[in-house]
C-alpha cells in the first residue's frame, strides 16, 4: 500500500507543481518589465525546478507568447514558421507562423535576475559541477531574494570547494545589507578577500571609503592583496602568451635553422614553405567534408605527412633546380629565393584566389581552460606541445641516424666531409627538404591561429631569421632558447610600451647582443667554424 501511494504521489506531484507554476509562466508574457520581473520571482519561490528550461528560454530569446490565447511557449525559428514546445512538460505543440507569435524581450535587469533565479533554483542540484556553476551566479548577481535558498544549500552541501563558494555568494550578498554590523561585515570582507578576482575587486572597491574605520581598513588590505594577486596572474598570463608565441616562432624558425646551419643559404623563400604547409591542410580538409565528414576531427593529423611531403618535396625541386647553382654566391642566392618567395606567392593566389582560405579547428583544439586566473587555450597548447616534439625529433634524426651525422660532419666541416667520402650535394638537397617540410609543419600548426593566405609566411620569416642568429647559427638547442625567449620578451613588454615599441626594442637588443657575441647564444664548434 505504502508502495502504490508513493508511486501516486511521483505522479501527481508534477501535475501539481504545473498546475501552481503555469500561470505564473504564462504571466512572464506581460506587456511591461516590472511585471515579468514579478512573475520571476513568484516563479523562484516556487523552487521548482520545470520552470529553469522555461527561464533559459527567456534569456536566450526563444521565450513566446501566442496571441491568440496569451499561452506561454519556448520556440525554435524554422524558416518562417516556429517550431512550439511546452515550457514546463517539453511537449510539442507544433508549429505556427512567426506572425501569430510575440517574442517576450528582456532588458538587463531582467536579465541579471534571471540569472539570479537560475543560481537560486540550481543550488541543490546533484551534480557538484551545476552547484559550483550556480554559486559563481548568485556571487555575481547578489540578489538578496537568493539568500534564503542559499542558507539552506549552504546547510546541506558537503562538497569543501561548491561551501566555499556558497559561503562567498553569502558574503557577498550580506554586504550589500546597509544594516549588516561591524564584525560581520568584517567577516563578509575577508570571504571575499580570499576569493580574489576582478569580482571580488569590484565589490570590496567601493568599501575602501567607508565611514566604519576598520571595514574601510580591512578593505583597503584586501583590495591591495587582491590587486597584487592580479598583477602576477597577468605576468603569468603574458609568460603563457609568450610560450604561445614561441612556440610559433619555433615552428617557423626550426627548418630556417636546418638550412641556414648546414647550408649558410639565406633562405628568403622559407615562410612560403609555411604557407604551402597552411594551404596543404586547406585542401586536406576541403576534400574531407565533401567526401568524409566525420574524419574532420582527424584532418590535422591526415594533413601533418602531407604537408611535409609536399613543402619538402619542393624544398629539394628548389635546392636542385637554383640554389646548387649559387653556392658561395650569399647575394646572388638571396636575391633568387626572395624572387622565388614571389612566384610561389603568385602561383598559391592564381590557383585557390587572393583572399583568405577558412580552416577549422578540430574539436580536440577548440575552447580553455582556467588554472587560477590564468587562461589557457587548448589550441595554443597542442601548438606548444607539437612544436617541441617537432624539436625532439629533428635531435634525434641529428643524433642518431646516418644523415643526421653527415649533416653536422658537413656543418662543421664541409671539405673535409667531402674529403671523407660523404655526398655533401646529396646531403645539401635533403638537409633543405628537410628544412622546408618541417616549414611545412608549422604551416599546419598556424593555419590553426593565423589567416591562411599567400603572405601568410612573410610575417615570420624575419623574427626567423633573428631567432637564428641569436641562438647561435645551426644550433637546435639555440633555437629553441631564442624562440621561446623572444616569444616571452616580446609579451612582457607589450603591455608596457606597445606592440610596435616593444619589437623594436627587441631588436635593437638582438643588435647589441650580436656586437657582443657575434656567434649567438650557442656557437657551434669546428675546424672550419673556428677559422
Amino acid at each position: 500500500m505504502r508502495i502504490l501511494l508513493l508511486l501516486l504521489s511521483l505522479l501527481v506531484t508534477p501535475l501539481v507543481w504545473a498546475q501552481a507554476t503555469g500561470p505564473l509562466i504564462d504571466a512572464l508574457g506581460a506587456d511591461d518589465f516590472a511585471a515579468r520581473e514579478q512573475a520571476l520571482t513568484a516563479l523562484t519561490e516556487t523552487d521548482d525546478p520545470a520552470i529553469v528550461p522555461a527561464l533559459k528560454a527567456l534569456e536566450n530569446g526563444q521565450l513566446y507568447r501566442r496571441l491568440s490565447d496569451d499561452k506561454v511557449v519556448i520556440g525554435q525559428e524554422q524558416g518562417e514558421s516556429i517550431t512550439l514546445t511546452d515550457p514546463l512538460t517539453g511537449e510539442a505543440l507544433g508549429t505556427q507562423a512567426a506572425g501569430d507569435l510575440e517574442r517576450i524581450r528582456v532588458n538587463n535587469r531582467l536579465r541579471r535576475a534571471i540569472d539570479a533565479s537560475l543560481g537560486a533554483l540550481t543550488l541543490r542540484s546533484p551534480d557538484a559541477a551545476v552547484r559550483q556553476s550556480a554559486a559563481d551566479a548568485v556571487f555575481v548577481s547578489r540578489d538578496a531574494a537568493t539568500l534564503p535558498l542559499l542558507e539552506t544549500a549552504l546547510a546541506a552541501e558537503t562538497d569543501a570547494r561548491v561551501k566555499r563558494s556558497l559561503e562567498q555568494a553569502r558574503a557577498a550578498i550580506l554586504l550589500a545589507d546597509a544594516t549588516l554590523g561591524t564584525d560581520d561585515k568584517l567577516s563578509a570582507i575577508a570571504i571575499i578577500a580570499d576569493k580574489g578576482g576582478q569580482a571580488a575587486l569590484a565589490l570590496l572597491s567601493p568599501l575602501t571609503s567607508s565611514t566604519e574605520p576598520a571595514v574601510a581598513k580591512a578593505a583597503t588590505e584586501a583590495v591591495r592583496l587582491i590587486e597584487n594577486k592580479l598583477a602576477w596572474a597577468a605576468a603569468a598570463q603574458n609568460v603563457i602568451y609568450g610560450l604561445s608565441l614561441g612556440s610559433v616562432l619555433l615552428l617557423a624558425a626550426i627548418g630556417l635553422a636546418v638550412t641556414f646551419g648546414v647550408m649558410g643559404v639565406i633562405n628568403m623563400a622559407h615562410g612560403e614553405m609555411v604557407m604551402l604547409g597552411a594551404y596543404t591542410t586547406f585542401v586536406v580538409q576541403e576534400i574531407i567534408r565533401a567526401h568524409a565528414p566525420g574524419l574532420f576531427d582527424w584532418s590535422l593529423l591526415i594533413a601533418l605527412p602531407l604537408a611535409f611531403v609536399v613543402a619538402g618535396g619542393i624544398g629539394i625541386l628548389i635546392e636542385r633546380g637554383v640554389i646548387r647553382f649559387l653556392y658561395g654566391r650569399p647575394l646572388e642566392t638571396l636575391l633568387a629565393t626572395w624572387g622565388l618567395s614571389l612566384v610561389l606567392q603568385q602561383a598559391v593566389r592564381s590557383i585557390f584566389g587572393p583572399t583568405n582560405m577558412e580552416v577549422g579547428n578540430p574539436a580536440w583544439m577548440a575552447g580553455a581552460f582556467q588554472v587560477g586566473e590564468v587562461t589557457i587555450t587548448y589550441g595554443r597548447m597542442w601548438i606548444f606541445l607539437f612544436g617541441l616534439m617537432v624539436f625532439a625529433a629533428l635531435m634525434l634524426l641529428l643524433r642518431r641516424t646516418p644523415l643526421g651525422l653527415q649533416m653536422r660532419a658537413v656543418t662543421q666541416n664541409r671539405s673535409m666531409a667531402r674529403a671523407m667520402g660523404i655526398r655533401t650535394a646529396r646531403v645539401d638537397a635533403l638537409t633543405f627538404g628537410l628544412g622546408s617540410g618541417i616549414a611545412g609543419l608549422a604551416g599546419v600548426a598556424l593555419s590553426q591561429i593565423d589567416n591562411v593566405s599567400p603572405n601568410l609566411g612573410q610575417g615570420y620569416i624575419i623574427d626567423s631569421f633573428m631567432i637564428v642568429i641569436f641562438g647561435g647559427v645551426g644550433n637546435l638547442w639555440g633555437t629553441l632558447v631564442g624562440a621561446l625567449s623572444l616569444g616571452i620578451v616580446n609579451k612582457l613588454l607589450e603591455p608596457l610600451a606597445g606592440a610596435v615599441l616593444g619589437k623594436i626594442l627587441v631588436l635593437v637588443g638582438i643588435i647589441l647582443f650580436i656586437q657582443a657575441r657575434p656567434r649567438g647564444l650557442f656557437a657551434l664548434k669546428g675546424r672550419a667554424i673556428e677559422h
